[in-house]
Order: structure tokens, then sequence, then C-alpha cells
């Protein structure tokens, strides 16, 4: 039933990559060609990918950052696999996808997201683990600098990127008041690397009609146009394995019978090897669909190179 929908935004990230990568070729390249001959080379700094976010692309748990997912260097591919759950005071989030990162240029991202609304789908009459899943393809290009190599320049890391998002509830999150159940996320984020101070910070701004990342679709009538949001992240490497550090990111809010919060986290991520990372992190993402207080838990594994 979803073929359709989904090859249809597959088509359009395509397309967006398409014109995207087209810019982004047109600039200097500002890092150093590595010298590398294997297409499979993971040649980049231990965590300089990040982890992969409640969205599919490379970044915090929360955030989504310039980094482009895996280890691959300018001439080299790198990709992952990941799975994410999160446990809340009355819902529960999972999420499983995959990312290839070509030449530390361009990213491509899948998720697959399941909401259960646990006990408060029966309270609502929708029945208990009543679930909300949606589908997101991301495309994120490289547009200027380098987090690794420029560390003597004052600008960071810039990327682009596109998320195109479909969910499986179009009737219902239509009654509660939403315009539509699929929509894209358009966002430019800024990250920089201070390797000396072993410091990692970003900033995201994302332009999106989606309210709780599109799961209860988007659109509403307080607002049915794009807003911009925030997302904010900064890292401290404890090792070369193990970072800690925090996130915030603002929501919009378009529907008339709730009203979202903003989220954040305290995390810690390891990576034992570039093969494998473990993140865990203290969740607090405020009211979701009317429940306050929505505070937990969450759990992420990545696997690629």
């Amino acid at each position: 039933m979803l073929a359709k929908p989904i090859l249809a935004a597959t088509l359009s990230v395509v397309a967006t990559l398409c014109v995207a990568f087209s810019a982004g070729a047109a600039l200097a390249q500002t890092a150093p060609n590595t010298g590398y001959g294997n297409p499979m080379e993971s040649g980049r700094l231990l965590l300089t990918g990040g982890v992969s976010n409640v969205e599919g692309a490379g970044g915090g748990g929360l955030a989504t950052w310039a980094l482009i997912t895996g280890y691959g260097t300018d001439d080299a591919v790198g990709a992952n696999i990941h799975g994410t759950y999160v446990r809340l005071s009355d819902y529960q989030l999972g999420s499983e996808g995959f990312a290839f990162g070509i030449n530390n240029r361009v990213e491509i991202s899948y998720a697959h997201q399941d909401f259960n609304t646990l006990k408060v789908g029966g309270a609502l009459g929708l029945g208990r683990n009543f679930t909300f899943s949606q589908d997101i393809v991301g495309a994120k290009v490289r547009l200027y600098g380098d987090t690794v190599y420029d560390q003597d320049s004052y600008l960071p890391q810039l990327a682009a990127g596109v998320q195109y998002k479909i969910g499986n509830k179009n009737s219902i999150v239509r009654a509660v008041g939403a315009k539509d159940s699929q929509g894209a996320d358009f966002y430019l984020a800024a990250t920089k690397l201070y390797l000396e101070q072993s410091l990692l910070v970003d900033a995201t701004v994302r332009m999106t009609r989606a309210n709780e990342l599109g799961i209860l679709g988007f659109g509403g009538p307080r607002n049915n146009g794009y807003k911009p949001q925030f997302e904010g992240s900064v890292a401290y490497l404890l090792t070369k394995s193990i970072a800690i550090g925090g996130e915030y990111r603002t929501k919009s809010s378009n529907l008339g019978f709730t009203k979202e919060t903003d989220w954040k986290d305290l995390f810690i991520a390891w990576a034992p090897t570039k093969n494998i990372s473990v993140t865990l992190a203290y969740v607090d993402l405020g009211t979701i669909a009317t429940k306050k207080d929505e505070r937990g838990v969450y759990l992420s594994t990545q696997i690629g190179f």
C-alpha cells in the first residue's frame, strides 16, 4: 500500500540530492585527498561520523549534524545499520534503518519508526498498544569545510539535507487536526570539532511542518506552514572512544488538542571500534499528545564501517 508513496519519496529525494550534489561539487574541495585506493577504507577518526539519530541521519540522538555518516574518506564509502529504543513514561519509540556515506560528501539514509501508545491508546479508544509508524528517506550533502582537517579555520563544516516522511495513519492524524500524513523537512547543519579541546559543537536549523517528528502528521489548525526549528548538540570526548554531551531540539506546535514542547537529552556514546557504537541517554521529551513529563531512557546501537 505504501509502495507508491515510498517510490515517489525516493525519487523526490534523489532529485534533491542531484541538485545538492551539483552545488556541493561546484564549491572548493576543502578536505585534502587522503590517497586511499581502497573504496572501503575507514580512514576517518573514531566517532567523526556521529551516531544514527532517531530519524536515521548521522548526528547525535535527537539532532542532525553536518558530519557524513560512516568512516569513508574523500575517495571511499561508509555505511551502517542502527537500532534505537526509547522508553518514556507513557510511550515507547523504536527506530531501525541504514545509511550510506559516499566520499565524505553525500549521505543517504532510511529509517522506520514505530511509536507505541501503550496504555494511552486504550484510554483514547484506539486500543492498547496502538502504534503509529512512519518511514523516513533522507539525503544530506556536505557543502563546505571538514571537521577534522580544518582545525586552523574558525568556520564549521556545513551540510544541507532533506528528509521525506511517510506516516501510515492518515485518517487518524487528520482526525486530530493534522493536514497531511506525509511531508518533507529541510535543514542546514553546522558542525565544528575542536580537536585540542576534545569538543564538538553543532547547530542545525530545520524547516518543518512536522508534528512530533511527523508521527502525528504535518501541519494543523495553529499553523500549516514551514517554521524554523533549532537543534543543538555539544559533545566532549572523554577518551578517543567515549563521548558525553547534551542536546536540545525545539518543536513546532501546530495541533490544537495538544502543545508540543522542546526535547532535550544527556548522553554517553561508546565506540570500542569503528564497527560498532552504543549510545545511552536520559531524554526529556516534555508533553506528547497531552501527556506531560515524558522522560525516559534512550538506547541505540550502530554497526558499520
